[in-house]
Parts: C-alpha cells; structure tokens; sequence
C-alpha cells in the first residue's frame, strides 16, 4: 500500500482513500466515492493508474490475462542502454499504471569477455537497478537469454557450427559466432557454466521466469543439433531450464519458438512430436510469435504440449528504418487486428521495445491484455486524455490514426535511404556529404501530412504547457513535422528537418546510439559514418 500511495502523490493523483480487500479478483480494483481498494498490492497499483488517468471513473475492474509483460531490449545504445537510469526507472512506474505485471531484460552475453568484463559488471548495474523498480512497483522481474548462449571469448573448439548453407539451412541463423554448440563434447558443460554466472550476478532479485530463445541470435547448424529448434536447441534448453530452476526454484520457463521453421523446415512439427505425451516439467509456457505475421503451426494444430502461450509482438521496428529515427509509430490498427484474431488463444503478451517511441503500442496490448472488449480507439482516447488533454482527446484519436495510415498505406516506408547511404559507405561517395546528395531520406507521398500538422498545431496551442514539453506529445508532433518537411523537400535535409532530429536525439539520449536505433540529422549522419569509415 505504501507503494501505491507513493506513485498517487508523485503523479499528481489527488488524496484518496487506499486499501487492499481480496475477492475482487486476482490483480484486479475496485473504484468507488469510498477510495481505491485493490484485490492485492498489484490492484491497488492498477487501480491508483485508472484514476490518475479518470479521476471520474467508478467501478470494478480485473485483468484478463495474468501475464502483460514488456521486454526492454538495453542494446545498440538505445533508451533502456543510455538514458539516465532514473529516467527508464521512472517509465517502467508509468508502465504499471498501465497495468504492466512484468518486465523482462536480456543481459547479452556476446558483448563481454566474461562476468568480471568492467562493461559486463556495468551492465549487471544498470539491469539490477531496472529490476528492481519493477518489482517495487508489483512486477515480476523476467529474464532472457539465449539456450546456447556464450561469452566474446567462448572457447572457439566448443562453439556452433554457423554454414548453414553447407547443412541445409535456407538462411544465415543471424548468430555472432560465439554461440556453444550442446552436441561437442564440454559443449553442454561450458553453456551451463555460463549461465551460472549470470545468475549469479542477478542474484537477490525476486526473478519470476526464464525464457530461452533459439535464434536472433543463437543456433547451431550442425548435424548432430539439426533441426536446431526441435532438436540441438531442446537439448540446451532443458539444461540451463533446470539449472535456472536449482537457482531460483519459483521462477517459471518459457520456451521460446521465435523464428521457428523460418531458416529449416521442421522446427515446429518436431516440438509438436517432442511433447506429444505432455509437455516436460522443465517448461511452463510457450512464446510464440514471427515479426510480420503469427506462425500457423500453433493456431492450427494447438501449442505442443498443450503449453499456455505467450505472444511476442514486434512493436519497434516495422515501416520505419532506422527503428523510431522519425518519432512515434502508432499502429493501433494493427494491434486491433492482431488482438481479434489471437487474443483468445493467448495466456498473455510480451511485446519487444527498442525504446520509448512506440509508447503508444505498449499501451494498447497491455489494456487488451487486460480488457479484451476494449477497442484500442477507446483506449488511444482514454491514453489522450491523460497524456495531453480530455479537450483534444477525441482530435488526438483521429490524428494517430492518420497517422498510422501514412505508415502502412504507403509502397516505401520512412527511411533513410538505402542506396546512397550504402555508396557513401562502400563506394566512395565523400565529397560533399551530406549537402550534396540529391536525396537521404525516403519519405512515402503522403496528400494529407499538411493538414495533419496544421491539425496537430491547433491542438498543440491547446496543451497545457507541461504536456506541450513532456516527450508523449514531441514524439508524436515530431513524427507528422518530418513527415511532412521531409516530403516537402523531396527526401533532401533540411535546417528545419534537422531541429526535429535533434530534438530526438535528446529525448532518445541517443548521441551514442547505433545506425538502428538513431534519429538521422545530417550532424549524426556525418559523425556515424565518419565513425563507420575510421573503423573499415
């Protein structure tokens, strides 16, 4: 209670009474002119967010789905990599008011010369201090991690066999090359030796679950591990599974089927076979998902094992390249679509986040998750009106999805673009840059992106001044100002274009941040690649 009474008073809620009686139903509040009484200390927290955001609402609520969880992906020196850690702390008490139960991190091994690594220990900081808000806040605290996961320095005799093309896999598996293959001799041994490691630098932590992954990264293609997801991978994922279990007996396992079938065939037909007779204790749910559409296999025949499954949708990366370079990328259309066709299939969700842009995706999963007859345009207006102002919510709902149209409606997506960034980088291509190309940005014609700004100016002059500054509003007006100076200016840069860049940058923190993640002004373009050629 005293948790909730704590995020009451710091976002602003006025005084209300508190409290906390069970048979409301797991995780679930109720609101009425007496206070906010929560079924447990997770309600409570739930209940104090539905009246931050509607102080007039009354009545009772409970999750559908108990699991509603966020991955924060801290690489590539995006926001969860860089920002200040009291600023990603202060994002994940907002997600819970949003009726998040559980935030999930992957300390990726691949950067770092072992455990003792000065950048590793940095990273056990950063991720443990991350963990623990969110378990202040009533999440449970997950962790990820591939199933043949190794260190920079693996020993080279033990690691995968990454020739997919010589063992019959149709595409490269997207490893580093540092992975373990469980099938050599010390193989397996040295995988779990590892992971010990980790775990032992995030012990202490409530953790609630492990989930192994099996590609992107991760694999082996040799013949002894071939089809690696139905075979190789199960071998190591049992025993790091177990091995979790002898660490932290209460956590949950996922198993992971990301990518499944997408580099060889037979991948989920052989885990179907794998559990036929029941799924193995080591394993307690399954995640599924495919970045452009959900895999047939589980839909169609059931999840093997009959196992609860978990989604894993991709809300960072899709019509925008590099990930959130040109601001906010609402999909609420998408997610509707999504939730239509899976949302009873589901046990919960686990959407992937690059970053805080797509602020407006996570919101709308974790309230289907949480309420299956809401639309997510009733949830856009109720996240309007909170975030920026009850007077322009139902503008606001209208503009995101004006939005959203000139993302996915369009043949090319924003981007920088492609073939003259890769003759400057390859070909020679110097002289001159940025100023003198013809075009770096490609930008989708879009007939309305004109009206949409002078819209979304009329509802800025309306923002009390804290929203009109806050980093909701900006990445969102930011999105539709380069969408339309960009189109205006045919792809080339701008003075005007690059202010909204750099504002980006600074609400992003992304001065360091990777080609993937970084907002593209001419300055930042300059100094990566300018970095690319030192380096090549």
């Amino acid at each position: 209670m005293k948790k909730a009474r704590e995020l009451l008073e710091r976002y602003g809620g006025r005084s209300i009474a508190l409290n906390i009686q069970p048979g409301i139903g797991a995780e679930g509040f109720r609101i009425d002119d007496n206070g906010i009484t929560g079924n447990d200390e997770r309600g409570l927290i739930y209940g104090v967010g539905k009246h931050l955001r509607d102080p007039s609402w009354r009545g009772t609520s409970v999750p559908e789905k108990p699991l509603r969880l966020i991955y924060f992906a801290s690489h590539f020196h995006n926001f969860y990599h860089d920002a200040p850690v009291d600023e990603v702390c202060r994002y994940v008490e907002e997600l819970a008011l949003w009726g998040c139960n559980g935030l999930a991190v992957w300390f990726d091994m691949h950067h770092f010369h072992g455990m003792q690594d000065p950048a590793a220990q940095a990273m056990v900081t950063r991720l443990r201090a991350i963990l623990t808000t969110a378990e202040s806040v009533g999440m449970s605290a997950t962790l990820l991690g591939l199933a043949n996961e190794g260190f920079a320095n693996s020993r080279a005799e033990l690691r995968a066999d990454f020739h997919w093309k010589e063992n019959g896999y149709r595409r490269d598996i997207g490893a580093y090359g540092v992975e373990l293959c469980p099938n050599k001799p010390g193989g397996l041994e040295l995988i779990c030796e590892s992971r010990q490691q980790m775990l032992d630098a995030f012990r202490g932590l409530n953790v609630g679950c492990f989930t192994l992954w099996p590609y992107d990264q991760g694999g082996c293609t040799c013949a002894a591990c071939k089809p690696w997801g139905a075979n190789g991978y199960l071998r190591a994922a049992e025993a790091v599974a177990k091995l979790v279990r002898q660490n932290y007996p209460a956590a949950k396992t996922g198993l992971s089927a990301w990518y499944f079938d997408k580099h060889i065939d037979g991948e989920w037909a052989g885990l179907g076979r794998a559990f036929a007779n029941g799924a193995p204790a080591w394993v307690d749910y399954l995640l599924a998902d495919n970045p452009h559409a959900f895999p047939k296999y589980p839909l169609e025949h059931g999840t093997p094992g009959g196992l609860p499954m978990i989604s894993f949708p991709e809300i960072s990366m899709v019509n925008m390249w590099p990930w959130g370079a040109f601001g906010a990328n609402p999909r609420p259309t998408r997610w509707q679509n999504y939730w239509n066709e899976l949302g009873d299939k589901l046990a919960g969700i686990l959407p992937y986040s690059e970053g805080i842009y797509e602020d407006l995706n996570k919101v709308c999963l974790l309230q289907l998750a949480w309420d299956s007859r809401r639309s997510t345009r009733d949830i856009l207006r109720e996240y309007a009106a909170a975030e920026f102002s009850p007077a322009v919510a139902d503008e606001m709902v209208e503009l995101i999805f004006a939005l959203e149209t000139a993302m996915t409606d369009a043949k090319d997506h924003l981007s920088i673009d492609h073939k003259t960034i890769h003759d400057v980088l390859y070909g020679g291509g110097w002289d001159g840059f940025p100023d003198q190309l013809p075009r770096i940005y490609v930008i989708p014609a879009n007939p309305a992106a004109a009206s949409t700004v002078e819209r979304l100016r009329r509802v800025d002059a309306q923002l009390p001044a804290e929203k009109r500054t806050a980093w909701r509003w900006r990445v969102v007006f930011l999105r539709a100002l380069l969408g339309d100076e960009l189109q205006c200016s045919a792809g080339r840069p701008t003075d005007k274009a690059d202010e909204y860049f750099e504002e980006l940058n600074r609400i992003y923190h992304a001065e360091n941040a990777e080609w993937l993640v970084a907002p593209v002004s001419r300055r930042a373009l300059t100094q990566r690649l300018s970095v690319f050629r030192k380096s090549n």
